[in-house]
Formats: structure tokens, C-alpha cells, sequence
């Protein structure tokens, strides 16, 4: 019995030390969803992260071909979401194909006109984005070296 309670002791006391990790959305090497924000069509979690994407020809990814995307970000609150403006993103892509990890892009969250209404309630980073190979990429998105989501994409 005292066996019991001291090994119940150590595992809760394991359980609060274990670091925690940041959860990938698409984890199972699914493309990510399409959804609608304002008028445009995009890839991504809604209300979490995405960029401006309709799978049509034009916009797909093909291998090595450079395309122009328009990232967007949200946090819980449009408070939170203003503390995005500002920060350094960086956009890592994981082939699951074959493992290979490539540097997409590295920018920074705009910080918006805010003559313009509601624009204040998303940060958008523009970008040229460009993945080697055919097959799904799981692209990850680190706002100031933490994960904030990420989208897996299909390369024609």
C-alpha cells in the first residue's frame, strides 16, 4: 500500500514537470480547411491563421514555383490580436513526404492603418512563398519563436 502511494506521489509529481508542448492543428497530414473571412477565400484554421487561398490553378503551389500569399493572424481577443502587430514570423515547411524541413519565408506582422475600419482586428503579412517538391507540406508559422499554428498545403 505505501508502494502504491509513493509511486501515485511520483507521477503527479512527473506529471507537473513535463514541459508543455505547442499542439499542431493539422496533425494528421490532412489539408487544412477552406473558409471564408470578409470576402476572401482562404487556407488555413478560421480565426486562428490562413492565407488568402482557393486552390485554383493560379494560387496552388507547383514545385519551385514562387506564388504571392497573404497571411493572416488572430489571436483570441482583438487585444490580443493587436500585440501580434509588430512581430517577427517565421514560416517553416515539413515535407511529409519525406521529413525535409525548408525556410519559407521570414517577415514580420504589419502593424495596420487604422483609418481604415476594422482593420485593427487581424495581422497580415504579405509573402512569396515557394515549397521544392510535389506532395502535402505541413507549413509552420512561429510568431517571435513560438508556435502559433500551422497549414498543411498540397503541391501539385
Amino acid at each position: 500500500m505505501r508502494f502504491v502511494l509513493i509511486l501515485m506521489v511520483l507521477l503527479l509529481t512527473l506529471t507537473g514537470c513535463v514541459s508543455e508542448q505547442p499542439v499542431l492543428e493539422n496533425h494528421e497530414w490532412k489539408v487544412s480547411p477552406l473558409f471564408k473571412s470578409d470576402s476572401y477565400t482562404m487556407i488555413g484554421e478560421e480565426g486562428k491563421i490562413g492565407f488568402i487561398y482557393d486552390d485554383g490553378e493560379v494560387v496552388r503551389f507547383y514545385p519551385n514555383k514562387e506564388q504571392k500569399y497573404m497571411w493572416h493572424f488572430w489571436a483570441q481577443t482583438p487585444q490580443e490580436t493587436q500585440k501580434l502587430f509588430g512581430k517577427k514570423v517565421k514560416i517553416i515547411g515539413v515535407s511529409k513526404q519525406t521529413g525535409e524541413k525548408v525556410n519559407v519565408i521570414e517577415g514580420g506582422i504589419g502593424i495596420p492603418n487604422t483609418a481604415i475600419k476594422d482593420n485593427d482586428k487581424v495581422g497580415r503579412m504579405p509573402s512569396t512563398m515557394s515549397l521544392p517538391s510535389k506532395g502535402l507540406w505541413r507549413l509552420e508559422a512561429y510568431v517571435d519563436e513560438k508556435l502559433f499554428g500551422s497549414v498543411v498545403v498540397e503541391v501539385h
